[in-house]
């Protein structure tokens, strides 16, 4: 059983994150939509982590590397903009 619950929350985990591609054109948009969750989104790559729903902070990302998104929530909108943006694996 415990091992049942292991795979779920690992599964769960891996739902939460996201590969993307922005430009900067894209930024104020990504930033707009985040924003009106109510739930914590992170942008990684590297070792930098920001805010995104700070437009200053992803802004100040480099657009040439593949970005990570982590988040711990549900929002459509969010889910529809992160398939538009989303690197095939």
């Amino acid at each position: 059983m415990m091992t049942n619950c292991r795979l779920f929350f690992e599964r769960k985990a891996r739902d939460m994150e996201r590969k993307i591609r922005l430009t900067p054109n894209a930024v104020e948009h990504f930033v707009a939509v985040a924003s009106k969750c109510d739930f914590d989104i992170d942008i990684a790559y590297n070792r930098y982590t920001v805010d995104a729903k700070s437009f200053l902070g992803v802004y100040g990302l480099d657009f040439s590397q593949e970005l990570t998104v982590c988040y711990n929530g549900y929002n459509a909108e969010f889910e529809e903009l992160l398939k538009n943006y989303a690197i095939a694996c």
